[in-house]
């Protein structure tokens, strides 16, 4: 990653004694308190990933929405979720919002649009590579571990190029309360040649996969905006591959009824592995 900058500049003894009490207050280090301070008055989000709900949460059935897609273009402008009753895949390339439904079109959300499950990021390339001849999803997500620095910090990838070949699935509308298993059974699957786009979405260690699909998790968005989906098969001749790695995500909690009264104390991995095919397996 990019050193961060450096400020040096003096500071009113009342700033410094309103720091000292909020360095004790909070647990944070000085440095720590100086960044927050400066980002909460530029209204600035200092969180690098920004969650809505958990994996955990979505393997149970919690559809309902718990914030809008509003919301998320306000914390991020690259990641990817899905929209209420888990209707469709959702993907945010560049600041904008698509969903790719079960018959599969492709369109852009109202901002009012609720979601239940969303990540998002400012998203900034800390590596780039080209990847050649990526063979087969396993062999893209074996490069892709060779790209980052550790298995235990998330990263959020973007994969442009030339698809050979690429298999997707959209999840269609369910009942509230259809666990992602039964749900995923009912969804559609896609696959296309030669097309031109972007594959988009996050690495997430292994320990976190109640808060987020272990692994390499993909979306499909094309060029054209006509095609999209959760990625489960991929060949390419060449890839461009951007890596924006971090260790700071902020993590919101729905507070509606269905999540307060969920039971979600079981490791969804098996359940995840199954619903989400390709992209909880490569890890």
């Amino acid at each position: 990653m990019a050193s961060p900058r450096k400020l040096n500049c003096p500071l009113p003894d009342a700033l410094w004694a309103a720091l000292e009490a909020r360095t004790r207050n909070t647990g944070e280090t000085l440095d720590q308190a100086v960044v927050r301070c400066l980002g909460e008055a530029l209204d600035l989000s200092r969180h690098s990933i920004f969650q809505i709900s958990t994996s955990a949460a979505l393997v149970k059935g919690v559809y309902q929405g718990a914030a809008t897609v509003a919301e998320v273009k306000r914390h991020g402008d690259f990641g990817l979720g899905t929209f209420e009753n888990l209707d469709g895949e959702g993907m945010q390339l560049d600041g904008n919002c698509f969903q790719a439904k079960g018959d599969g079109s492709v369109t852009q959300p109202s901002d009012a649009t609720p979601v239940p499950f969303w990540v998002t990021t400012r998203f900034k390339a800390d590596r780039t590579e080209t990847l050649s001849e990526v063979r087969s999803w396993a062999d893209l997500c074996d490069r892709l571990t060779k790209l980052r620095t550790s298995d235990n910090l998330v990263a959020a990838i973007r994969l442009d190029g030339v698809l050979d070949f690429v298999h997707v699935r959209t999840a269609c509308k369910s009942a509230p309360g259809t666990d992602l298993v039964t749900a995923a059974s009912r969804q559609k699957e896609f696959k296309f040649e030669k097309v031109q786009g972007t594959l988009l979405g996050f690495f997430t260690p292994t320990y976190a996969r109640t808060i987020n699909v272990p692994g390499y998790h993909l979306h499909l968005l094309t060029e054209d905006r006509k095609h999209g989906g959760h990625v489960l098969e991929v060949r390419a001749a060449r890839l461009q591959a951007l890596l924006h790695l971090t260790s700071d995500l902020h993590l919101v909690l729905p507070e509606n009824e269905e999540f307060l009264k969920a039971n979600l104390t079981q490791d969804p991995a098996a359940a995840l592995a199954k619903a989400e095919g390709g992209a909880a397996t490569n890890s």
